[in-house]
């Protein structure tokens, strides 16, 4: 494993496969520019885009771009590898660039994937008895095929050890985030995020989509029709015994239920649901915290701000910070009394 002990530059290699999406390689490298921009005596990124054979590639989307080697003729060594994903599933890689993301996995001081990059790895065994995460649509796949992978299918992005890996497409902009503010500090990585004008630096832990606000999508099942009007009234009576009601069916059989098609409880998918709403209203809105607590079926902001807390990890004045759009303006001046952060 290197160190940045000494080190002059830190040698990111960036893997494409073909077919890979232009933003996941355009986003790691703006993201790396930038921060080179910034940098004075801390060590600066250099960047080698490699593919297998090198030369001129298509990008799904059909834009063509010219990789800076093959893997014959990359650098030996890198710091960071990071392998980015095509437009669905990968096919397994060759014997040559299977040896070769080995041999670079072993030298690096950390190394992952974005996307479907994951699968890559993991034909390699690079992710076996590693927890990592991949786009939504094909983290079932990849815990089917690779059952010594702890698959976390709703996260952003996910770190174990120098092993990381983050979600579809956009998210390797996150991951770069992460990685340079982990190399360089936060200050830097924030303005790095502000010179690409990112509104929403979203932390590893943030869902990749949220259930609780599709449940529209279907509507047949009790749990469906529970999952709807807990959506439609999070300000009502949603106890177990009241839910058991609506949905026809008796308070057990519904705990049951939740548990099998869920995997939890139905008040901590209440919870869930009403912390949906809450950060929709928080990302969207300039409303104080009072209001999105009330709206949200929390009651009061310290209820509020304990379910985030327990949830999320972060205040809802920190959530607000982070995530909240362009448009949406300032929040409201009674917001950090209320919210007690």
């Amino acid at each position: 494993m290197l160190s940045l002990s000494g080190v002059q530059a830190i040698h990111i290699t960036i893997f494409a496969p073909s077919k890979v999406h232009l933003l996941e390689i355009a986003g790691i490298r703006d993201a790396l520019f930038e921060a080179n921009c910034k940098i004075r005596s801390r060590p600066h990124y250099t960047v080698e885009l490699v593919t297998e054979r090198g030369g001129v590639a298509d990008t799904a989307s059909g834009v063509k771009y010219v990789a800076d080697a093959s893997i014959d003729t990359a650098a030996p060594n890198c710091d960071t590898l990071i392998v980015t994903g095509p437009y669905g599933l990968p096919a397994r890689p060759s014997g040559p660039a299977m040896r070769w993301l080995q041999d670079q996995a072993r030298h690096s001081r950390r190394y992952g994937s974005t996307c479907t990059g994951a699968f890559l790895l993991a034909h390699a065994g690079l992710l076996a008895g590693r927890r990592a995460t991949t786009h939504w649509e094909y983290a079932d796949r990849l815990a089917a095929d690779f059952p010594d992978i702890e698959v976390e299918p709703d996260q952003i992005f996910v770190r174990d050890g120098p092993v990381f890996s983050s979600a579809g497409v956009t998210a390797a902009i996150d991951l770069t985030f992460a990685l340079i503010e982990e190399d360089h500090g936060r200050a830097l990585a924030l303005w790095v995020a502000r010179r690409l004008v990112v509104f929403l630096k979203r932390p590893g832990g943030q869902s990749q989509f949220s259930d609780a606000l599709t449940a529209q999508s279907a509507t047949s099942s009790p749990i469906d029709r529970i999952k709807l009007h807990i959506l439609e009234y999070p300000r009502g009576e949603l106890a177990l015994e009241a839910l058991a009601e609506v949905a026809r069916v008796g308070p057990r059989q519904l705990s049951r239920l939740f548990h099998a098609e869920l995997g939890s409880s139905a008040a901590t998918y209440v919870e869930l649901t009403r912390i949906d709403i809450a950060r929709r209203l928080l990302e969207d809105s300039s409303a104080p915290l009072k209001t999105i607590a009330y709206a949200a079926g929390f009651g009061s902001t310290t209820t509020l701000r304990r379910a985030f807390m327990r949830r999320i990890g972060v205040t809802p004045t920190e959530y607000r910070q982070r995530f909240q759009t362009a448009g949406s303006g300032a929040a409201g001046k009674d917001e950090s009394a209320a919210d007690l952060s």
